[in-house]
């Protein structure tokens, strides 16, 4: 099989589907650029002094590793100079980061997820960077976080980076999802999945069991189905899988299938789910329905939401079709 490189993938797209022009291109490279350094470092480990906390919270209240802030960092001032962006937003960040006036400002507005994962920083397994683009309203002056406030439907880009045993980007511009991998000797992204699909059936899940006892009474029912095996109403085994970094946990199932769950639960009725709409979940969710699978927060395709506000939290089923049918029909009144 002859091997393409991301940019001659994008060129070739462009020339078949008027769909990626020069300046999208050249987000996307200098994305995938930055996530090559982020790599780098998650690579260096112990060795970079780059383990470990920074001692500091995020907009979230969440403690902050080393890595979260240089990789927030790294993706700032990469796509800060190129005439590409009107701004960026970030899950670190309590509002948008404008492009400086020093520079020209594009078209086009980034959200990412610098590194998500973070509590598997330190023990050697899986993390990755989750991005987004939309396209900024016409005649768009100063950008504004009202400006980012745009349903799932209206990306353009969607993609994560995976930092595994392999370096991989995974990406859709609306016409499937393509994955490379990156040749580490060479420094360039390699396409080595095309066209990836989520088969509509499974028999693997992913959720983190130990909020058994938080959840609502439809994500019970369906867990419990699961666990009842051949002997329950579903007739089948279901094996568990769960790693605590969503970008690991949804690479899983765009290449063999399965159902990810991260519901809301009783603890903090006024939080509707711990995933972020903008950066983590609306991203995914245009992965997975590009590779036909589904994602709901229970009630509704998440691509619909229309955000309220940057750092909104939502429940998340996403995966294997008829799987996450099954979950979200649990959820609808009877």
């Amino acid at each position: 099989m002859k091997r393409i490189s991301l940019t001659q993938y994008l060129i070739e797209e462009q020339r078949l589907h008027n769909k990626i022009p020069a300046e999208l291109r050249l987000l996307i490279e200098v994305v995938a650029r930055a996530c090559k350094t982020i790599s780098h470092a998650v690579g260096k480990g112990a060795l970079g002094e780059v383990l470990g906390s920074a001692h500091s919270e995020n907009v979230q209240g969440e403690v902050q590793k080393k890595l979260d802030i240089i990789s927030n960092d790294i993706l700032l001032e990469a796509n800060e100079w190129g005439g590409h962006l009107a701004a960026m937003a970030s899950e670190e960040m309590e509002t948008i980061h404008p492009i400086p006036n020093r520079y020209p400002m594009g078209e086009y507005l980034l959200l990412f997820d610098p590194l998500d994962g973070s509590s598997n920083i330190d023990v050697n397994v899986s993390i990755g960077t989750i991005f987004s683009v939309l396209k900024a309203a016409d005649g768009m002056q100063a950008p504004t976080e009202a400006d980012f406030l745009q349903p799932g439907t209206r990306q353009v880009v969607a993609g994560y980076a995976l930092y595994g045993p392999q370096t991989l980007l995974v990406l859709t511009t609306g016409d499937g999802v393509q994955c490379f991998t990156l040749d580490r000797e060479m420094g360039a992204w390699v396409m080595t999945h095309k066209n990836m699909e989520i088969p509509a059936d499974t028999q693997e899940y992913a959720i983190n069991a130990s909020n058994a006892r938080h959840w609502q009474a439809p994500v019970k029912r369906y867990i419990d189905e699961l666990l009842a095996g051949t002997t329950g109403p579903r007739s089948k085994d279901f094996n568990m899988r769960w790693i605590a970094s969503m970008v690991t946990d949804v690479h899983r199932i765009l290449t063999r299938g399965g159902i990810f769950m991260y519901p809301a639960d009783a603890r903090e009725p006024d939080k509707p789910g711990k995933l972020r709409l903008m950066y983590e979940a609306n991203p995914m969710a245009f992965l997975v329905e590009q590779a036909g699978g589904a994602a709901t927060d229970g009630q509704q395709r998440i691509l619909d939401i229309q955000p309220e506000k940057l750092h909104q939290r939502v429940p998340v089923f996403l995966g294997s079709k008829n799987e996450v049918e099954l979950v979200t029909s649990y959820h609808k009144p009877k």
